[in-house]
Parts: C-alpha cells; structure tokens; sequence
C-alpha cells in the first residue's frame, strides 16, 4: 500500500472544509511531497521482486510435499505471498498511474480530505483489505502448525487440502466485508495527511462509526497477533521438549526438522507484522479517540497526530516487502548453513580460548620453580 497523489482537474480546491485545514497543513514542517516518482518505483519494484522470488520458492516446496502434512503451511504461505504481491500491484498502480497524471498536466494539488473520490475509497479499502489478510493468514498458519506440533495424529485427520483452501477463502471475504464497511456507510475513508493516501477517518470531524471501524479494524489484527504468538510459543516449547527428549534417549525425528523450519518462519511473521502494523494500529486508536472526544484541536497537536499517522503507513507498507524475505532467508538450507557457520565459530572460539589458557598456564610453572 504505497501513498497515492490525488489532483484535481481543475487544479482548485472547492471545498470551504478544506481552506479551514490549510493554515494547518502550512504550520506543519514537511507538508509537501515529492513529485518524483522514483521512490515510488522502487518501492513497488522491490516489493515485486521479492515476492515473485518468494512465491517461486514456496510454489516449488509445494510441489515437492504435495502429499506431506507441509502441503498445507505450504499452500497458506503462498497465499500471503501472493496476496502481498497482488497488494503491491494493485496500490502501485495507482500511485504511478497518479505522478503520470501530476507530470503531464502540472497539478500539484493533493487530495481533498473533506471530499474523498472514488479512488481514495479504493485506496483505503486497499489499505484495509492487504493489512487484515497476511495477519488473518498468519494467524490460521500458526494455528494450523501448533495443531501439527500438539496433534499430529488429528492434524492428518482434520486438515486437508480442500479445507484449507476454503478456510482461505473465508479469510479473503472477512476482510473484503471488513474493507467493504464504509460503502454501508458504518465508517469511512478519507485523505490523510499529507494528503497523498487514504485510511479510515481518524482525525477532523471523527464520528462514533469511524471510531468503531478503527476500533474493529485494531482489535481484528490485534487479535490476530495474540492468537498467532500463543499458538508459536506453543508450537516452539513443544519442539524444545521434544528435541530435549531426542538428546536423551539418543533417537532421530527427521520430521521434526521440517516443524522446526515452519515455526521459525511463522515467528519470522509475526515478529515482522508486529514491528510494522502495530505503529499504524495504536496511532490510529489514539487518534480516533481523541479527536472523538475533543471537538477543537490546536495546530500543534493536529500535526502530531498527524504525523503519527503518516509514520504508522510508512512502517505498515514494508511488511509486504519484508514478509518475503522470511521464506527466502529462513529456508531449512539457510538455517544450517547458518547453525554450521555458528558452530565453527564458537568450537574455534572455545579451542583459541583453551590455547590460550594453556599457553598461560605453562608460562607461570617456571616462575613457581625460581
């Protein structure tokens, strides 16, 4: 979900709501954005790649344990790595289709947040639709593994290929009905500052419907974040016991090396989801809540507030360009190859210490003896 420039055709702002927030907008340092749309280029250029590559990777894994009980974390995978990617495809379309427009006909107006257009909605939909699925997916991933690590003998029983591709398909539609809220007008989309991208209604003229779609909006993915790091610290504390009972009893769980790869990855997830969503999440409370509660701002606290909203999004937006990266460095390969390389470095560490230890040793026996 990049920032989207919105210009009008006739290059002036009608609307009186919006002259009353200009003097804001100009008391704000850093009010104005670039009109350059490398950044936005590379942003969703970067954002592509990744994904592809990670896409092609698990697609090929999915392949090859079609009929192994990875199949299903497999296929959930590539579902959140395709839906990342379609959210970048989708959102950098419009921000690139909007910097063409800006420099052919030289508008340099954004949008208008008392007047949200169509594309805005679109936009904020967006926003909503591509946040709420890879921490709804993340959260059926982690359930589905601790179910696999806890029960493997119901997991093979209960979780097959055709329920989890409607289970998917359940996840896609609550967060369309999520995203669709608004157009049933219970909350809405709007332009926030500085006005290049579109997110529910948090600041001027909050209504109890946006607080309640902000607060349905966090406590869903908050939810989802809780449920997925009770499910993880399960699943891990179990891999633990039984890698601590394989060390006693000198026996070998091959399969137990594919759950560790999955859990690593889901934790990979989480903790990734968590660093870039949850800044956008509480900034988005506390701002509904108090411009809800306080009808006048001063300028000061309405750029904070402001501002905390603009770093929320720029922060959500990378999760969809680092969640790949879970799947391309936390691969069962990369993960020994970076145990080997830990290993040596610390059996070289221990034998430079004892050396050394040694070498000491036999340079204070003669000084005992004079």
């Amino acid at each position: 979900m990049l920032a989207m420039e919105h210009f009008t055709s006739s290059g002036v702002v009608a609307s009186s709501k919006r002259t009353v927030m200009e003097p804001d907008i100009m008391h704000c340092p850093h009010n104005g954005t670039s009109q350059n749309p490398t950044s936005a280029s590379l942003n969703m250029t970067l954002g592509i790649i990744f994904n592809v590559v990670a896409l092609i990777i698990l697609v090929k894994a999915y392949n090859r344990f079609r009929r192994r009980s990875k199949a299903t974390f497999l296929l959930f995978a590539s579902s959140l790595v395709a839906t990342d990617l379609a959210g970048h495809v989708v959102s950098g379309a419009l921000v690139l289709r909007r910097y063409t427009a800006s420099s052919k006909n030289n508008y340099s107006l954004k949008g208008d947040p008392a007047n949200p257009d169509s594309p805005c909605q679109f936009l904020g939909g967006c926003l909503v639709f591509f946040g709420l699925c890879p921490l709804f997916l993340g959260c059926a991933m982690a359930a589905e593994r601790c179910l696999g690590v806890t029960r493997p003998l119901l997991h093979a029983r209960l979780v097959t290929t055709a329920r989890t591709k409607i289970a998917l398909s359940m996840i896609w539609f609550l967060a369309l009905c999520v995203a669709l809220l608004p157009f049933f007008h219970l909350g809405d989309y709007t332009y926030q500052y500085p006005w290049t991208w579109c997110f529910i209604r948090v600041m001027n003229n909050t209504t109890s419907t946006d607080l309640a779609f902000v607060m349905l909006f966090s406590g869903l993915a908050f939810s989802s974040l809780t449920l997925a790091f009770v499910c993880n610290t399960i699943s891990g504390m179990t891999l633990i016991r039984a890698r601590m009972r394989q060390k006693s009893s000198s026996q070998r769980f091959s399969a137990r090396s594919h759950d560790t790869e999955m859990v690593v990855q889901l934790v990979g997830i989480m903790v990734t989801s968590c660093i870039c969503w949850s800044p956008l999440l509480v900034f988005g409370l506390m701002s509904a809540t108090h411009f809800y509660l306080t009808s006048h701002q001063s300028v000061e606290v309405t750029c904070m507030y402001s501002k905390l909203m603009m770093t929320g999004v720029r922060m959500a937006t990378w999760n969809q360009i680092l969640d790949p990266w879970v799947y391309i460095l936390l691969r069962r390969a990369i993960l020994r190859k970076i145990y080997r390389i830990t290993k040596k470095q610390v059996s070289f560490r221990g034998s430079t210490f004892r050396s050394v230890r040694w070498d000491a040793g036999s340079l204070q026996k003669p000084e005992k003896k004079c």
